[in-house]
């Protein structure tokens, strides 16, 4: 470990890989009256991320000193931002490389009407090329997710569901999807894309959940449907609309909703 360059969101220099290459990752993180939720679990794939790329992984003191700050805050969410920092020719890396980490933490307010009263969510046309490489990290090059967001502006629809080039399901643009088959709780296998979010990662290690395949022709037979992540908590999703907007399945709203219950709990969430 070592301590990386700190920089604030108004100084990178232009030759930073980050802002050039998409060389680097990043973590959203929630904060409860000043503390880090499910702060473990981001360190963790960090430190997975820095591992697969090549990177230096930043020590505990300066990824600690990310979120010190106003304990009287009820929500806030922490983005940090991890590149390879500047130099090397090209494509090719610096000999001596200097991370540079930066920071923000801005007011955040969860929505409960959300958690309470479900969403829509509709598939969107992209589909996910698969990097088995680059599966489960949160690398900077969100390109697809860019694109996948831009597919619609309806302001009711909250989410919208990823497929990978099989047909596999895989994420929502900025969540994690989980369903209920045969009354257990499942999520997809992200070993060839994706994002591995880290409430995820706790459902997993707590065996909530399991982790299975799921097709887009599947999609519409399952018991429920949510999307999730650390940031945002458990929606559950109402209504399933396919690209065009045409409604393929409606789920009735369960209350009380065990899952959802217990992804809060571990968000802090009560």
């Amino acid at each position: 470990m070592l301590t990386p360059t700190l920089c604030d969101d108004q100084s990178v220099p232009f030759d930073d890989r980050g802002l050039a290459y998409g060389d680097g990752l990043f973590e959203t993180v929630l904060l409860r009256t000043g503390k880090p939720v499910l702060w473990r679990y981001h360190r963790e794939r960090l430190a997975q991320g820095c591992h697969r790329l090549g990177l230096p992984l930043p020590c505990q003191e300066a990824l600690d000193a990310t979120w010190q700050g106003d304990p009287t805050a009820e929500f806030e969410v922490l983005k940090l931002i991890l590149t390879r920092g500047s130099g090397g020719r090209g494509y090719a890396q610096p000999d001596q490389i200097t991370p540079r980490l930066l920071s923000r933490r801005t007011p955040f307010q969860p929505s409960v009407k959300r958690w309470q009263e479900g969403v829509t969510v509709r598939l969107c046309d992209l589909r996910l090329a698969r990097q088995p490489r680059l599966a489960g990290i949160k690398h900077l090059n969100r390109l697809e997710n860019v694109l996948a967001r831009q597919e619609w502006g309806d302001a009711t629809i909250a989410e919208g569901l990823l497929a990978d080039s099989e047909g596999l399901v895989v994420e929502a643009t900025s969540m994690n999807v989980f369903w209920q088959q045969a009354g257990k709780v499942l999520t997809p296998l992200l070993d060839q894309c994706g994002v591995a979010g880290t409430l995820r990662a706790a459902l997993l290690e707590h065996g909530a959940v399991a982790q299975a395949s799921l097709t887009l022709h599947q999609l519409a037979d399952v018991e429920r449907l949510w999307v999730a992540n650390s940031v945002q908590g458990v929606w559950p999703v109402t209504t399933l609309l396919a690209a065009d907007g045409s409604l393929l399945q409606r789920w009735p709203l369960s209350q009380p909703d065990p899952f959802q219950r217990l992804a809060h709990q571990l968000l802090g969430v009560v």
